[in-house]
């Protein structure tokens, strides 16, 4: 068997590609914490920075850019009884939700979540709504 061999005329032009419009991709926006560092995608969140009595923790993000992320895991929560030095932490099961980016003050061409969404999917601590929504620190 032989393999045939076919030449284009010289007159015939080069095969050409498509030209596809290319956007930019948009930087994943970050999750900023209480000592101002970028997070994508945290294992763990301190919300309550100046004494760490809720924090999230175990989460586990199945979304996360510029329309928003999603997350589950636990806010861990001290129930300050009889004070909260004194006091004990619980477990309640937690959907976590970012939105709206925006530009960090601190890095003008970062853009950082802005609000977050607890939204309790069992038990909650007491005085809780089943869903809370947080600003974020700019």
């Amino acid at each position: 068997m032989t393999a045939a061999m076919t030449t284009a005329p010289a007159s015939a032009s080069p095969p050409t590609t498509a030209s596809v419009a290319v956007r930019p991709e948009r930087p994943r926006p970050v999750l900023v914490d209480c000592t101002w560092h970028k997070n994508v995608r945290p294992a763990d969140f301190i919300l309550a920075c100046g004494d760490g009595n809720s924090r999230l923790d175990g989460l586990h993000w199945s979304q996360w850019g510029p329309h928003g992320a999603t997350a589950t895991g636990v806010n861990m929560v001290n129930d300050c009884k009889p004070y909260c030095a004194a006091g004990h932490f619980h477990a309640y099961p937690v959907t976590v939700r970012l939105d709206d980016p925006r530009p960090w003050k601190k890095q003008p061409r970062v853009q950082h979540y802005t609000l977050m969404s607890l939204t309790y999917t069992g038990a909650r601590p007491e005085g809780f709504k089943p869903v809370m929504i947080y600003p974020l620190w700019d």
